[in-house]
């Protein structure tokens, strides 16, 4: 027997069937049923545990529909709209979903409905009923009225009432039961009976495709699984094309014969329908798995899900166009993305500030929000760069001396080693932005040693300014 906390005392979570013909059963308090049955065995109820194995289940039960939402404490919902006719029918699949998962172990009880509601009370109260279609409400006449699954004060009071069955309840009009029990009685009955409709969520979205292959005999050779994934991404090529769409997120589910499931997932950075280069991508992201994929006694269903599409129109270029060469590109930052990860893959884009160490941002390479950003030119064509090409992380101050307060420094110590300057090109003023309480002004001067350095220095206020003495600080090396 299982316990756990309810209020401010402990009641009966779950019991076996040997402790329900002893006449105790779930919700009764603990202290109750310790006086009518002695040495009892208890356990403490583990909610967290049990969320944890209730989504394993799920996990489990998406090899039948990708649409299965939790129904806490102890249920599942599967929409199985569309899928039943894979197995041979509502009735050969509600006979295999419930061998299945009591060959795991578990009892379960389970039923067909219209609404998620109707097959709620059914499965609790009539396991193993399929109701036909607009039929819930003759399904679901004859149960006591604990399968509305309402507070269990209304449940007692319609039994005060002579309420005793779902028909009888149905029977009442509305408006007197609203007035006694409340509207969202009278919304909850509306839905149990499938006269409204019930919306639920699932436990992850829904694709946009899939295409999924399923073994007489579960597959363990690598060349039947890269053959069925070649497969499968030529069929929602195939379909993307005939949609004029490219998918730019993928899924692959693995799902073995035992019951575990694996999931790889994979992010293009421009949308794609090319069954060869998704291939590519998902071997790779296999060959640089940490756990390598193991199939154990062998998968016996491998689905593809395209969770994210994009319009993408064919586009004939020549073997010299730039198209080709951002393609090639895209394609290269896709394979790192794959092998390091994507945040480990960056890219630049341009900032609307003048600020030297703000004016680019470094988001993920295969992000294409900022696709269109256009860097603004800096000099011409054949000139010398004017600012390095990277910064230091932060300007790093120095000590420097010039000839004359507003001129370049002739000599600087940076990271106490001494250099003397042989020319320096200067100033480039940049004013701080006022509103963010910075210094007013910083000077650059583009500098090169005795020895050949070059370096972007500036000096950090104006002499005139407050009174404080300028400092003087290092901010790029010229490569």
């Amino acid at each position: 027997m299982v316990a756990g906390r309810a209020g401010n005392a402990l009641h009966v979570q779950a019991l076996d069937a040997r402790a329900q013909r002893l006449g105790l059963y779930k919700g009764q308090p603990l202290a109750n049923a310790r006086a009518m049955v002695q040495g009892l065995t208890i356990l403490p109820a583990d909610d967290k545990e049990d969320g944890k194995l209730l989504e394993q289940i799920a996990e489990w039960c998406d090899r039948f529909t990708p649409y299965v939402a939790a129904d806490p404490p102890d249920g599942l919902i599967l929409d199985i709209t569309g899928a039943a006719h894979l197995f041979g029918g509502e009735a050969a699949m509600l006979t295999l979903v419930t061998e299945k998962i009591t060959a795991q172990g578990f009892a379960v009880q389970a039923a067909i409905a219209g609404t998620s509601s109707a097959a709620r009370a059914l499965a609790k109260f009539a396991p193993g009923h399929i109701a036909a279609p607009g039929a819930e409400a003759q399904a679901l006449a004859r149960l006591q009225v604990a399968a509305l699954n309402v507070d269990g004060k209304i449940t007692a009071a319609l039994r005060r009432a002579g309420l005793k069955t779902i028909a009888q309840v149905a029977e009442r009009q509305r408006d007197e039961l609203a007035t006694r029990f409340g509207k969202s009685f009278v919304a909850a009955l509306e839905i149990l009976l499938g006269q409204h409709g019930q919306p639920v969520s699932p436990r992850r979205p829904l694709p946009d495709l899939m295409a999924e292959q399923r073994f007489a005999e579960p597959v363990v050779a690598d060349d039947a699984i890269a053959a069925s994934l070649l497969s499968l991404a030529q069929c929602l090529s195939d379909v993307l094309e005939k949609r004029g769409l490219g998918l730019r997120r993928l899924r692959a589910s693995f799902f073995r014969a035992d019951g575990q499931v694996r999931r790889l997932a994979l992010r293009l950075g421009s949308a794609s329908r090319d069954a060869e280069r998704v291939m590519r991508l998902l071997r790779e992201k296999l060959d640089t798995l940490a756990d390598p994929l193991d199939p154990g006694f062998g998968f016996d269903v491998i689905r593809l899900e395209v969770l994210l599409t994009e319009r993408s129109e064919a586009v004939v270029t020549s073997f010299d166009s730039n198209e080709n060469a951002k393609r090639e590109i895209q394609y290269l930052a896709d394979r790192l993305c794959v092998r390091h990860g994507e945040a480990r893959v960056l890219r630049f884009v341009p900032q609307d500030t003048h600020i030297p160490e703000a004016q680019s941002a470094a988001i993920p390479a295969q992000e294409r929000d900022f696709a269109d950003a256009v860097w603004p030119p800096r000099r011409n064509k054949n000139d010398p760069p004017l600012r390095p090409l990277r910064l230091l992380e932060k300007p790093e101050e120095v000590s420097a001396i010039a000839a004359v307060p507003d001129g370049p420094p002739l000599r600087f110590r940076w990271r106490r080693a001494p250099f003397e300057v042989a020319q320096a090109e200067g100033p480039e003023r940049i004013a701080m932005e006022w509103w963010k309480n910075e210094r007013p002004t910083r000077d650059y001067f583009r500098v090169e040693t005795s020895e050949g350095q070059r370096f972007w220095l500036y000096r950090d206020g104006l002499y005139d300014q407050g009174g404080l003495v300028p400092r003087w600080y290092l901010h790029g090396i010229f490569a």
